[in-house]
């Protein structure tokens, strides 16, 4: 079940406590896309914890499974999400899928 957020709200959050809310933010996104897809990944802990032991790297990895998430919910097999998400994020602007995911959750919530 996806629990409807104030997008900016969260960006608010997360400035504020200096990406603490971020973080939260990543675990129940992770945890309510895996919930609403049928291809599960890790869950947002588990994601937390290899994004941490990998310095970054298994984020990249994350954003892209994640926009395939997005895709399968939308019914879009084949779609390219996940590699505008990974673009996104190499640019230094990961906090738009994060914006873009939750904006998902929120049309299905």
């Amino acid at each position: 079940m996806a629990t409807r957020r104030s997008i900016p709200l969260c960006i608010i959050f997360s400035l504020l406590t200096c990406g603490i809310y971020g973080l939260y933010w990543f675990i129940k996104l992770t945890d309510e896309l895996n919930s609403n897809a049928s291809t599960k990944t890790a869950g947002g802990g588990t994601a937390f914890v290899f994004t941490l032991l990998t310095c970054g790297i298994y984020s990249y990895y994350w954003m892209y499974k994640q926009g395939q998430k997005v895709d399968e919910i939308n019914g879009n097999r084949g779609g390219s999400t996940g590699i505008l998400y990974l673009i996104l994020s190499f640019l230094g602007l990961g906090i738009i899928p994060y914006c873009l995911m939750q904006s998902e959750l929120n049309r299905i919530a």
